[in-house]
């Protein structure tokens, strides 16, 4: 078996982002008149897309929804998204992102983005980022109405891939994805896929439980080895911590 794609969670992954969705996310609870409580955005919210954590957030409420509501109120916090970023000189993204983007470019292998976050953020950050052109297929929260740990997403991204490059005859377990949640982690495994657990969002230690690498930054994931790992050359590395 070798390796064949990437596959990269967004949120948490490529940018840093989770504070700002956590600040949104209350702000809106607010000006439906609902109280946020801090402590359930890492409890409802962490690595689930927008459209399961707030329909979580209102029904703990005792409000019950419409989905032409619920995309009310996605497109107003995903529109307060896009304002905030304006206003950022240069966007948070993670320290060995790009490098290791070089290697995975270097080794001719596609990668795709696979989030619960909405289309147009995952699109307006890889453009800031200069990484849009890197990135073949995303996979979004406005594809499916699941969200992570179900493994949809990341299923249909290996659909996609097959789709856009026949030839590739890509398979699950062919895939590596790097993730930062238990919810992603979870939703990968589901799929067919080995994980990297970057210790962004959750503690190096809860990562190392459950991913098959576990770093504390992606600049210490050695990509190579992985790739070894794949093609049966070198025995699994548990994980790798600084």
């Amino acid at each position: 078996m070798v390796l064949k794609a990437v596959l990269f969670d967004f949120n948490g992954v490529i940018i840093n982002d989770e504070p700002l969705h956590q600040r949104l996310l209350e702000q809106i609870l607010i000006e439906e008149n609902l109280r946020p409580k801090s402590e359930e955005f890492r409890e409802v919210c962490l690595g689930r897309s927008d459209r399961v954590c707030l329909t979580e957030l209102l029904a703990r409420r005792g409000r019950v929804v419409t989905d032409e509501y619920l995309n009310n109120l996605i497109a107003r916090k995903s529109r307060a998204y896009a304002e905030q970023l304006a206003n950022l000189e240069t966007l948070p993204s993670y320290a060995g992102l790009t490098d290791l983007i070089f290697q995975i470019r270097a080794a001719q292998l596609p990668m795709a983005v696979v989030s619960g976050a909405v289309r147009s953020e995952i699109e307006l950050v890889l453009t800031r980022l200069e990484l849009a052109p890197y990135f073949s297929i995303i996979v979004a929260g406005d594809d499916i109405r699941v969200s992570k740990p179900d493994p949809t997403g990341y299923l249909l991204a290996v659909e996609r891939l097959n789709q856009r490059d026949p030839g590739l005859n890509l398979k699950p377990s062919e895939c590596l994805a790097i993730e930062d949640t238990p919810a992603g982690i979870q939703a990968a495994k589901a799929a067919g896929m080995q994980v990297v657990g970057v210790a962004n969002s959750y503690p190096f230690h809860m990562m190392q439980r459950q991913a098959n690498w576990a770093v504390d930054y992606l600049s210490d994931l050695e990509f190579e080895r992985v790739r070894q790992v794949f093609a049966g050359e070198k025995p699994l590395v548990k994980s790798v911590e600084g």
